[in-house]
């Protein structure tokens, strides 16, 4: 008995796998293919894409999808006018033979035009603890707030920007490093960096509120906020948006310019609808405004030559703190262990 089990289980197998059945490879069917089978594309960009059909199976239907979102192919032509750069998932739903068959292709779109490039003009030169290792800096109320980092030394203060006076001083358990800042409706929300944890205080006080632990992102980086919600940076191409009242990240962002990858996003500040953020360990002195729903690179700022200007010490480390004073319309900028603190104009080139 147990044979004759055997035997018909075989043959059913046979028969499914001859008849192209339910336990056949979509992938030994169909494979999408795509202008010049690069993987590297921009946004906009018209590309052609053909399914091809290896076991010629009677196609009665192809849907396309980008990240599970119907697109239309017309004569073999697909636009990738994707919202968002990054990778991407082309999905083709195959209708054949009385069945459905699904096979993906994976793709990078790259931002559509090259970034505009910017440099500055300083207005004014501040005071600026040469102690604090930089990671977040934000106005708020016309006050300015830093937090900064390193083990035993992280602390968010405060303070009088003119003249460095601090009005108020928390400093983090000696085991995290401090990360970066944003402050909506009366709470500050701080992060740190491989600990996996960030508070939220109480603006006036920085009584405690409650603290959050990081959903899909791999570290604390930079924050910021646009008035509803937050955007995090966690050291990767991605920015993720968080819901301010549950703090969990509800979605993401990545950050490409036309030709490369964006990693290492800092400190960051929200403004008139763009990200300008900090990135660390560019090579040069530079920070680069995103468009916070596409993740598209739209301008690169040249702050090369500010770090000349601090006193030179062994401490001295890179650019890292953006913050704009909405009542001066004006940018604020300093790096890890400067002494001094720049009020900048932002200039288009």
């Amino acid at each position: 008995m147990k044979t004759l089990k055997l035997l018909t289980y075989s043959a059913l197998t046979v028969l499914l796998f001859s008849c192209g059945g339910a336990n056949t490879p979509a992938s030994s069917l169909f494979e999408i293919q795509i202008t010049g089978k690069k993987a590297k594309f921009h946004q906009n960009e018209t590309v052609n894409i053909n399914l091809k059909n290896k076991k010629n199976k009677t196609i009665n239907a192809i849907t396309y999808t980008i990240d599970g979102e119907k697109v239309e192919v017309n004569n073999n032509k697909l636009v990738l006018d994707s919202k968002k750069v990054g990778n991407k998932t082309i999905t083709a739903e195959v209708s054949y033979d009385d069945t459905t068959a699904k096979v993906s292709k994976k793709i990078t779109v790259f931002a559509g035009t090259s970034p505009s490039i910017y440099t500055y003009e300083i207005l004014n030169e501040y005071p600026h603890n040469p102690n604090y290792f930089t990671q977040g800096l934000e106005f708020y109320k016309d006050t300015l707030y830093e937090s900064t980092g390193k083990r035993e030394k992280s602390v968010l203060v405060k303070k009088d920007y003119k003249t460095g006076t601090i009005y108020k001083e928390h400093k983090l358990k000696d085991t995290q490093f401090g990360e970066g800042i944003t402050i909506l409706k009366d709470k500050i929300y701080h992060l740190t960096w491989q600990s996996n944890i960030g508070f939220v205080y109480d603006v006036n006080t920085f009584k405690e509120i409650d603290q959050f632990t990081y959903g899909k992102s791999r570290e604390g980086w930079g924050f910021c906020n646009d008035g509803e919600k937050l955007y995090k940076s966690d050291g990767s191409e991605k920015i993720w948006t968080l819901n301010p009242d549950t703090l969990i990240e509800e979605d993401a962002i990545e950050v490409y310019t036309n030709s490369k990858k964006l990693i290492k996003i800092n400190e960051l500040e929200y403004v008139n609808g763009k990200i300008y953020a900090n990135t660390w360990q560019s090579g040069q002195d530079v920070a680069v405004i995103i468009d916070p729903k596409s993740g598209v690179v739209e301008g690169i700022i040249n702050f090369n030559g500010l770090k000349d200007k601090v006193t030179k010490t062994d401490d001295v480390d890179v650019l890292n703190g953006i913050a704009y004073n909405p009542t001066t319309k004006t940018f604020f900028v300093t790096g890890k262990n400067w002494d001094k603190m720049f009020e900048v104009n932002i200039l288009k080139k």
